[in-house]
């Protein structure tokens, strides 16, 4: 038999190891002794107390026993309310985990919208307030319908003078027509006094002279 046998049967046998199992056999070799001695009473007397002091050392191993007992079955019940306790704060963890990843991202959100709030609020302080703005429109609106108003005016100043422009346009080419039809009259009358000898030769000049403004400039019909 081997070692490892040896001590495995003798663990079996002695239980945890104390030598519970060894002071029973001593006391029940004693017990056996005592029953069987023929000795003097002094020598019973002997075995007798040893016997008392083995059964009192198993009685004592065996309160110390069930004491252990009671004190690892009260352990398992500590371990196992400390187990459960720490599961629930496993659990408790796990979900303050989530809760916490979970306001992380609305945190992260709600950093980002105020970084771009804060953007907005820089360039809305950069432009001018809704009073004055609406202030200004007004004023620029008012302008506006002044400037509307003039060049309604001058369009109107224009087409009149446009239009008297026009008038003097077609006065000049009249006045240009008559004066034509006078230069034609004045030559042709000059050529019908040319051919006269007795009559003095007037030049254009002459006839158109303010000194000459008595003669009558006749038509060749009544000259002949």
């Amino acid at each position: 038999m081997s070692d490892e046998e040896v001590i495995r049967r003798r663990l079996q046998i002695d239980g945890d190891g104390t030598g519970d199992d060894r002071r029973l056999n001593d006391l029940l070799k004693t017990f056996v002794k005592w029953c069987n001695s023929t000795d003097t009473t002094e020598n019973s007397q002997a075995i007798h107390d040893r016997l008392l002091a083995q059964l009192a050392q198993c009685e004592f191993a065996m309160k110390k026993t069930d004491f252990c007992a009671k004190v690892m079955q009260q352990e398992l019940k500590n371990y196992a309310t400390i187990s459960d306790t720490i599961e629930s704060g496993i659990e408790t963890a796990k979900t303050q985990i989530v809760q916490s990843k979970q306001n992380l991202v609305l945190a992260k959100k709600i950093r980002k919208n105020r970084m771009e709030y804060d953007v907005l609020a820089k360039i809305i302080n950069q432009q001018p307030d809704r009073k004055n703005t609406i202030k200004e429109l007004d004023t620029l609106r008012k302008e506006l319908d002044e400037l509307q108003g003039q060049k309604a005016s001058l369009e109107r100043k224009l087409q009149t003078k446009k239009k008297d422009f026009t008038v003097l346009m077609r006065s000049i080419v009249e006045l240009q027509n008559k004066l034509d039809a006078i230069e034609d009259d004045v030559h042709e009358q000059l050529e019908e006094k040319m051919s006269c000898d007795e009559e003095p030769v007037l030049s254009v000049d002459d006839l158109m002279s303010p000194e000459n403004d008595h003669i009558v400039l006749l038509s060749p019909e009544k000259i002949s």
